[in-house]
């Protein structure tokens, strides 16, 4: 589910001037059409007065100067200032494929950085079923993070679905959707992804509502990817086996509205499957090299890649560039690094499919 909301998470102070210009004096310009709107309205204008080189100016020293979160909130105070200190904002901010950086909601819905993972991770609460994924602020596996998106299991019937949100008090069924052994997952999307995305007419998509935030964009419930795990018919103690099929962007703007969601213009299917681990002799299990960002044995645990000679515009199938690694660290926390072309929305609702016994793979 796509939802935008000026929240405390996002925006927690925005410090605004209480005083007119030039020390509080009040002044009156004929050539000025008075404001009617209230006291409000007139001193987003006087900010909005500003000069277009000034403006652009004065956000890109902000930008320069908040790299990491908390101090990045001033980037999103500034954006919702009024609307040209938005579109100033949208015209500095780069997305998270060129800088490694998320600053508004709406980058999670891009894909993450080309050169290094971006580092998050995921805390479960297993008395109400529900999950919060958190961008870390240092290199420790864990610390307060930044929080981005928030998740809740649900029953229906033999079916489990998972609901994605960015507001955590909005967790109502369901953005992702499972068979009855828990194999297959099918991921939605409230929003068209993509220019040209037609809602799925299929039957378990129809009971997924969204709350309606956009008149100019079509609600739906759009597929965008699947998520399925191979069948262990011996029963033989030993890992999982995913495969993925994800639509991934492709040729995106560079520029991010804070305020909407813009469909990209393209998409691709990116295929992923998970890497092999290798049997180790001396501890007696099955290994993966998670350079240090796991660090306790799990069933859960997977990093996933994409198979060499298949179709790739983004230049990653070579099955060694790990492009989602997820991982336990404690009881009720993992970690989440992943890259481009996969979202952060797209990582959590592929993370989230492995949480839960799988009865046909175990």
């Amino acid at each position: 589910m796509a939802l935008w909301r000026c929240s405390s998470s996002w925006l927690s102070s925005v410090s605004r001037s209480s005083g007119g210009v030039g020390g509080g004096e009040s002044k009156v310009s004929p050539e000025i059409a008075p404001v009617s709107g209230g006291e409000g309205e007139g001193e987003e204008e006087r900010w909005s007065r500003l000069l277009p080189e000034l403006l652009t100016e004065i956000m890109r020293r902000v930008d320069a100067s908040a790299e990491r979160w908390p101090p990045r909130r001033d980037v999103v105070a500034c954006a919702c200032v009024c609307r040209r200190w938005r579109d100033a904002a949208v015209s500095v901010v780069r997305p998270p494929l060129e800088c490694g950086r998320i600053t508004f909601p709406s980058s999670l819905k891009q894909p993450g950085p080309r050169d290094a993972p971006m580092h998050c991770f995921i805390r479960r609460n297993k008395k109400n079923s529900t999950f919060y994924l958190y961008l870390s602020l240092t290199q420790a596996l864990t610390d307060k993070g930044k929080f981005l998106l928030a998740a809740r299991r649900f029953r229906n019937g033999a079916h489990t679905e998972y609901i994605i949100s960015y507001d955590c008090d909005d967790l109502f069924p369901g953005s992702n959707s499972s068979d009855f052994l828990g194999t297959k997952f099918i991921i939605y999307d409230s929003q068209p992804p993509y220019d040209g995305a037609k809602p799925s007419r299929s039957q378990s998509s129809r009971r997924f509502a969204s709350k309606q935030i956009n008149p100019n964009v079509s609600g739906g419930n759009y597929e965008v990817g699947q998520v399925s795990y191979k069948f262990n018919f011996l029963k033989s103690r030993g890992p999982r086996r995913m495969q993925c099929n994800i639509q991934c962007p492709v040729g995106q703007s560079i520029a991010s509205d804070p305020l909407k969601e813009k469909p990209i213009s393209t998409s691709s299917p990116l295929a992923l499957r998970n890497k092999a681990p290798r049997w180790h002799e001396h501890l007696q299990c099955w290994c993966l090299n998670f350079h240090g960002r796991v660090t306790v044995a799990s069933v859960k645990n997977f990093q996933l890649v994409a198979p060499a000679g298949s179709s790739d515009p983004w230049g990653i199938a070579d099955e060694e560039t790990v492009i989602l690694q997820f991982g336990k660290i404690e009881d009720d926390a993992f970690t989440m690094d992943y890259r481009q072309p996969l979202s952060a929305f797209q990582a959590f609702a592929i993370c989230l499919t492995s949480f839960g016994t799988k009865l046909a793979c175990e």
